[in-house]
């Protein structure tokens, strides 16, 4: 079984590994002991901790098929006469989606504002990561 340790958790979920220990020291979140000592997180609580808190979609969810939904704060936005480009940070991940320019003006898009990137996709391509070497990954 893959287990975690509280920084790839950490890495992992895109928050600090003090919030991961103060989750673990709630209760939040189950986390044991390796060998030598170090808070591990095993990879089906960590997974069933993830899907608990993405569980509660956004606002408007209910009314759309996507469920790919990351929410954000837009960092740039580049507009010409026709097209747009918006740029939203999402946590760990930078989302860039092209639109028109009167779409922007109407959502009233500007860097500092709060924003949803819903993606819905007939491919999505899922690869294997391999472990990170610096502080590896056990399995059992």
């Amino acid at each position: 079984m893959t287990t975690y340790r509280i920084g790839e958790a950490a890495d992992l979920l895109g928050v600090s590994a003090d919030t991961i220990r103060r989750w673990v020291d709630a209760g939040r979140l189950t986390a044991g002991r390796d060998e030598h000592g170090h808070r591990v997180v095993e990879g089906v609580d960590l997974a069933a901790f993830a899907r608990a808190q993405a569980a509660d979609p956004d606002a408007g969810a209910e009314f759309s098929s996507a469920r790919n939904r990351l929410r954000g704060i837009v960092v740039d936005v580049r507009k010409d006469t026709v097209m747009a480009q918006v740029d939203i940070q999402a946590g760990p991940f930078r989302v860039v989606s092209l639109m028109s320019r009167e779409a922007v003006d109407e959502l009233d898009l500007r860097v500092g504002s709060v924003a949803v990137a819903v993606i819905k996709s007939t491919t999505v391509v899922v690869e294997r990561a391999a472990p990170t070497p610096a502080r590896g990954r056990s399995a059992g």
